[in-house]
């Protein structure tokens, strides 16, 4: 997530730097800017280029600045409204897709604030269908059917999910048994759904949730045994709070080919691993790639894990755990539109 802290008075400024000292530590946020002032002018940039944006002000002043920029919940950024005494974080828009509601809650435990969260699935402890997408990097086809089935949802009626039973679903069991809290959801097989989608029906209402490519990039010192990088990516995945059966795909430079310990990992996941074409790493730009001078100077590319990870996973992906080191193995974690 790549995260924009916007203040006006010089208290908030002090509780933005504050809050993006300890952002800055944390693998799952991508970036975090400071922007300080002139809210006409920044935040119709902000609303384009971060996926969330918290707001250091009073909140007519953050209604007013993005009343007329407001689209849609599908792509909408996220929304935190913060005082500058930093006694309340608030989730203002897009609680769900856009992820304000789990941001608010990590804004608030930084700083030490009280997290105000208004949808109603959450506060009657109910599972939103689109909470579930979010979370498993889903895509919904049809995504107008949303509001029908949380309604359905917040009424205690029955979810049906459907899924194919010759792929391995454990991520979304997983997320069930930690999440389902009042839901009313049942389980249902059939070989007739491609494995990448899960169906979601409800009297004639269906929801078809479609697996966006998660790939996991991987950079190791040579020799490194496989369960040591395995080791790197389950840690990275519980920080990611999801299992690693949701990995489609690991990824490497063409230079690590032949490392043991990844081509072990791949057969052991079952995963197929892909390794990206050195030309390719080197003409690669993105602003959200650590680079790194070391590996520059051993091997003429910038870095391994993070591109590698975005390149694999397609045109306008991004980046969902930035690059992370454990003991001479290196995971960054990138997901597809």
């Amino acid at each position: 997530m790549k995260i924009a802290v916007i203040s006006v008075s010089d208290k908030g400024n002090m509780l933005a730097s504050i809050l993006k000292e300890k952002m800055d530590s944390d693998s799952t946020i991508i970036k975090c800017d400071l922007y300080h002032k002139n809210v006409k002018n920044h935040f119709p940039v902000l609303f384009e280029e971060y996926d969330a944006i918290i707001a250091i002000m009073a909140s007519g002043i953050l209604i007013r600045s993005i009343a007329p920029l407001v689209k849609s919940k599908l792509t909408d950024p996220a929304i935190i409204n913060v005082d500058d005494n930093g006694n309340f974080a608030i989730s203002t828009l897009s609680g769900h897709l856009g992820g304000a509601n789990k941001l608010t809650k990590k804004v608030a435990k930084l700083i030490k604030a009280t997290p105000v969260i208004t949808t109603s699935t959450d506060v009657n402890n109910k599972l939103g269908i689109d909470v579930l997408a979010k979370d498993l990097y889903l895509s919904i086809e049809n995504s107008k059917e949303i509001l029908y089935f949380n309604k359905a949802i917040l009424d205690n009626r029955e979810i049906s999910l459907t899924v194919n039973p010759n792929k391995d679903f454990t991520y979304l069991f997983d997320y069930l048994n930690n999440n389902i809290s009042d839901t009313n959801l049942s389980l249902d097989y059939s070989s007739n759904i491609n494995t990448d989608e899960i169906h979601v029906t409800f009297d004639e209402h269906r929801l078809i949730l479609k697996e966006r490519k998660v790939v996991v990039g991987i950079g190791c010192r040579r020799g490194k045994e496989s369960g040591k990088i395995l080791d790197g990516i389950k840690k990275s995945f519980d920080k990611l709070k999801i299992s690693p059966s949701r990995i489609n795909i690991l990824a490497s430079a063409e230079i690590k080919k032949d490392e043991q310990g990844i081509i072990e990992l791949s057969d052991i996941l079952n995963i197929p691993v892909e390794f990206v074409d050195m030309d390719k790493l080197r003409l690669f730009e993105s602003g959200d790639v650590l680079k790194s001078d070391f590996v520059y100077s051993k091997f003429g590319i910038y870095g391994v894990c993070e591109p590698s990870a975005l390149i694999i996973a397609g045109f306008d992906s991004k980046l969902i755990y930035k690059k992370t080191s454990y003991d001479g193995v290196t995971i960054a974690v990138a997901v597809s539109v």
